[in-house]
């Protein structure tokens, strides 16, 4: 092994070295705590608090404080949060009361839709106490359900890089759980009750266990959000290590053993290979989910399908490197921040739409495969095990992808250290065809305030001995307003993840932001100021500048949600060979280019909002405009709309280039478990069309009955695609263990 490859384990084992030395136990002396009341029966769940009497004999928290409008103050509107449970089911009731009930604001119905813009409440529960791990529950005046799985305190997520988002850590919306809420509007306001089974939770059974706790009430006429922990300003309710405590839970081991079959009918018409042939065909598969122990899970899969899945957005590459899109299968989101090391979008060493998708963005067919994840004492534990078939057209073989994953959190602390093998084997007859990855990574909890985290990962691959690493370390500071932090990242020529992502590979990449939002207290409707600087640059190994990239903005937020960013970027790219955007070239040059950067945010509590993005400036050897944002309009709480649009407008010496791409969301909420939704896409550089139509009625968890339909078609005469499928899924879910 190359003696630059050991600098990264140096700098592990000095981490290694403070997590045996200097951990510094978390302060716990401000932590509000509220002890859980045991029932010997179950309350009725109506979402009615005020006349129960089982819930009004239990003692409620009222003192919610503000992070915005008016930082520090008593929520401005009466709230009361009760919690209990009983043997097999945690509860939590919530009176909101509201001295202007008809003005409250419900914008969507739809499961999991964004809480934020409306009248809400939501909670989290740290069930392993690791102040790091959590679940996420919430609903608003209309019982919709919203649940979210919450991973490094809802870090990871993001990138510098303004990608969309990845499953590496941060917050996972595609968690389902099987859970009900049910509530009431009234004169004075609204209430709801929730009742989550622990059999849909993860946590360490035993007498009088603590749980971390913060509740969260969003309030739509004043802008207003408040917790039941006080937070320091900048953060919200996923900064589980200044959560609460949930204390008094006894806790028994719930059985756990739930079968998802599903059966799937698909009608396919392809033009593009003939215009009257049809293709209709049949299928079925499994799920099986077992709780080995309250805190471990295994799930198996059969013949795995993901007919369901909203299609990706489109997206017009204007650049050199590689576009990232999200994983939206529901199977792989899962526990996803478990398996998830590297940096989100840019390096992820496991990147699991490598499974079941080609490079070209077809599918193929997963055979079936195995996970096991959750909780040995404070090791976070994963292994997944999934067998994709050949695709004789595209020439892919058989593969085996297994991933094993071993973290461990020091209890009492934001501090972690850990291991991952990610591994390809071919199972066709080609000789020497796998590739595997090796890494670990660590996290330093310096107090509340401060981290170190990195990674150093490597790779084999048949044919490649040199340059095989990249590492990764990061110090942050956040406090009171200030997000401080500076990185050096390192991939070497060699380094191959095959499994994984890389947006670029062979750099070298410091990189630093220095960040403060200032509130404040008088100034009339200006709530706060955001001033920030960030700093990326790439070298190659000839120690040649890439590029760089120098951000220097300021975020101007007032009260009514109203937002206006206003930045400069002082831009390098330096191209070693010419490349092509769509069709014009881009040749060998170093250009140094400023541009400037405009935001504009309206209040998204409003029926109709909008946010906004343009870029004026150079662009490599010419110069560019462009305009990006979404459009929102909302009718009640039943019909969403959302526009989509990026115009760019690129000059250069070599030729000019106009690039469009559009998407309409179109939805309307039944109930808010019967939905009705369509994604029309549309792009100029491909000049491809898609529609995406989906009828879903939810019965729990995600099961129930699904009929999609999508159309891709573009403008080609050559090579034309032109296809529609019609799908008709219909999944369910039968507990065969309580």
């Amino acid at each position: 092994m190359k003696i630059a490859f050991g600098k990264p384990f140096v700098v592990l084992a000095l981490l290694n070295v403070f997590f045996a030395s200097s951990q510094q136990t978390l302060t716990q002396s401000n932590k509000p705590t509220y002890f859980a009341t045991e029932l010997e029966t179950d309350p009725q769940v109506d979402g009615e608090i005020i006349n129960d009497p089982l819930w009004q004999n239990i003692p409620a928290i009222t003192d919610l404080v503000q992070i915005k409008p008016n930082y520090g103050e008593a929520v401005s509107e009466r709230t009361e949060v009760r919690v209990a449970y009983t043997a097999t089911t945690f509860y939590v009731a919530v009176v909101c009361y509201d001295k202007n009930a008809k003005g409250i604001v419900v914008s969507d119905s739809r499961r999991d839709a964004d809480l934020n813009d409306e009248d809400s409440f939501l909670f989290i529960i740290d069930t392993y106490h690791d102040r790091q791990n959590g679940f996420l529950f919430g609903t608003n005046a209309q019982g919709m359900e919203y649940d979210a799985q919450i991973d490094n305190e809802g870090k990871g997520n993001n990138n510098a890089n303004r990608q969309q988002g990845g499953v590496i850590g941060g917050t996972n919306l595609n968690w389902d759980a099987t859970w009900k809420v049910r509530s009431q509007l009234g004169d004075y306001g609204w209430s709801a009750e929730f009742a989550i089974p622990f059999r849909s939770l993860r946590f360490a059974p035993g007498k009088d266990k603590t749980w971390g706790l913060n509740f969260q009430r969003n309030i739509s006429k004043n802008t207003e959000t408040a917790y039941w922990t006080s937070l320091p300003l900048g953060f919200d309710m996923k900064r589980l290590s200044l959560a609460g405590n949930l204390s008094g839970l006894n806790l028994r081991n719930p059985g756990n053993l739930k079968l998802i079959p599903y059966v799937l009918g698909q009608y396919v018409n392809d033009k593009s290979v003939s215009p009257n042939e049809t293709d209709t065909h049949f299928d079925a598969g499994a799920d099986i989910k077992y709780s080995v122990t309250p805190s471990l899970t295994l799930d198996l899969t059969y013949n795995t399908d993901f007919a369901q899945v909203e299609v990706d957005d489109q997206q017009v590459n204007l650049d050199r490197f590689n576009l990232f899109f999200p994983e939206k299968r529901a199977f792989f989101l899962e526990n996803a921040g478990q398996f998830g090391v590297g940096s989100p979008g840019e390096v992820d060493l496991f990147f699991s739409r490598r499974i079941g998708i080609g490079e070209d963005g077809s599918l193929v067919p997963i055979i079936g495969g195995a996970r096991l994840s959750g909780k040995v004492g404070q090791t976070n534990v994963g292994f997944l095990s999934m067998f994709t078939d050949d695709v004789v057209e595209a020439d892919i073989e058989k593969n085996n992808f297994t991933v094993a994953r071993v973290n461990h959190n020091f209890g009492g602390t934001r501090s972690s250290l850990g291991g991952i093998l990610v591994n390809r084997a071919g199972l066709g007859e080609m000789d020497d065809d796998y590739n595997r990855v090796y890494a670990m990574d660590g996290k330093w909890g310096i107090g509340n305030k401060a981290t170190i985290n990195g990674f150093v990962a490597k790779s084999v691959t048949p044919g490649i001995e040199n340059g095989d690493h990249a590492f990764k370390i990061l110090g942050n500071y956040e406090w009171s307003g200030w997000n401080i932090n500076a990185g050096y990242t390192e991939v070497g020529e060699g380094f191959n993840p095959e499994v994984g992502f890389l947006q670029r590979t062979a750099f070298r990449k410091p990189e630093f932001l220095v960040f403060k939002a200032h509130r404040f207290k008088n100034a009339g409707q200006m709530l706060e100021i955001r001033p920030h600087v960030s700093y990326r640059g790439y070298w190659n190994f000839d120690d040649q500048l890439i590029t760089s990239f120098l951000h220097v903005d300021n975020h101007w937020v007032f009260k009514s949600g109203f937002e206006i960013h206003t930045g400069i970027n002082f831009t390098t790219e330096r191209v070693l060979e010419d490349f092509t955007i769509s069709d014009v070239t881009v040749p060998v040059g170093n250009y140094e280019n400023e541009e400037l950067q405009l935001v504009i945010t309206t209040n998204p509590n409003n029926a109709l909002s909008f946010d906004t993005r343009t870029i004026i400036g150079g662009y490599f050897n010419g110069h560019q405009i462009t305009n990006s944002g979404t459009a929102k309009y909302r009718v009640g709480d039943r019909f969403n709309s959302s526009l989509t649009f990026s115009h760019s407008d690129i000059q250069l010496d070599t030729g000019d280039l106009t690039a469009l791409v559009g998407g309409l969301r179109l939805s309307y909420s039944f109930t808010p478990r019967i939905f009705i939704q369509s994604l029309i896409q549309r792009n100029n550089v491909s000049n491809i069309t898609s529609v995406n139509a989906r009828f879903g009625w939810l019965q729990n968890a995600n099961t129930g009955l699904f009929v999609v339909f999508n159309v891709v078609k573009d403008d080609d005469l050559i090579d034309a695609v032109d296809n529609q499928t019609l799908s008709i899924k219909y999944t369910h879910r039968f507990d065969l263990l309580n």
